[in-house]
């Protein structure tokens, strides 16, 4: 696997809400927020979603995912003939709690975060937040209340295939526990700084 990026990246601020009077959260104009309830715990749920690969296997959008290097994938959309594809940067991420990550394209742009939360009947609240930023041609199409709602229908039914897909399998096919802070992977032992001096082969 390619070595990590070495620009440091700064973590995308949260969505910017504010309370109603009834004191809910009113979420911004281009966000979305999806939550659906899968029958397994917290671990398998995070487990699974985090092994990317299989995505295509129960997505109807997602048709590849490739690991372009430790905390960037490309991701391969769309719907019949016509495809996108754009490179995903995860800027955060905590075993079992939470997954936060950013559109490195340009048009559009989004930011967005999966959480994953323990229910009272020993399952999981899987939630999916969206900010979409689109500029240029894409703005006609996702910077209007109704572009809005279709991307919250597509988040929607991706949840729920996903939620389909891990309870018929009922665990993990894999699992990558680390953890991501401001774009690089955190080691439980830091790398010793690399010497500038020469190193010849001995013997």
């Amino acid at each position: 696997m390619a070595r990590a990026h070495d620009s440091r990246r700064t973590v995308p601020d949260p969505p910017p809400t504010s309370p109603d009077d009834d004191g809910t959260r009113r979420l911004p104009e281009h966000h979305v927020e999806e939550t659906v309830e899968v029958a397994v715990p917290v671990r398998t749920a995070y487990n699974q979603w985090t092994q990317f690969k299989t995505f295509p296997r129960f997505s109807s959008v997602v048709h590849d995912v490739e690991q372009v290097r430790p905390t960037v994938t490309a991701w391969t959309l769309g719907y019949g003939p016509l495809r996108h594809r754009f490179p995903v940067e995860i800027v955060e991420q905590d075993p079992d709690t939470c997954l936060i990550w950013r559109g490195l394209e340009q048009h559009p742009s989004h930011r967005g975060e999966v959480q994953f939360r323990p229910t009272r009947s020993g399952g999981t609240a899987v939630t999916v937040r969206m900010l979409l930023e689109p500029r240029g041609a894409a703005k006609l199409l996702l910077g209007s209340s109704k572009g809005v709602q279709v991307v919250a229908r597509s988040v929607r039914r991706e949840l729920r295939s996903f939620k389909d897909y891990i309870e018929g399998v009922g665990q993990e096919g894999g699992a990558w526990r680390g953890t991501i802070r401001n774009g690089r992977v955190q080691h439980d032992h830091p790398e010793p700084p690399r010497s500038r001096v020469a190193r010849w082969p001995v013997g």
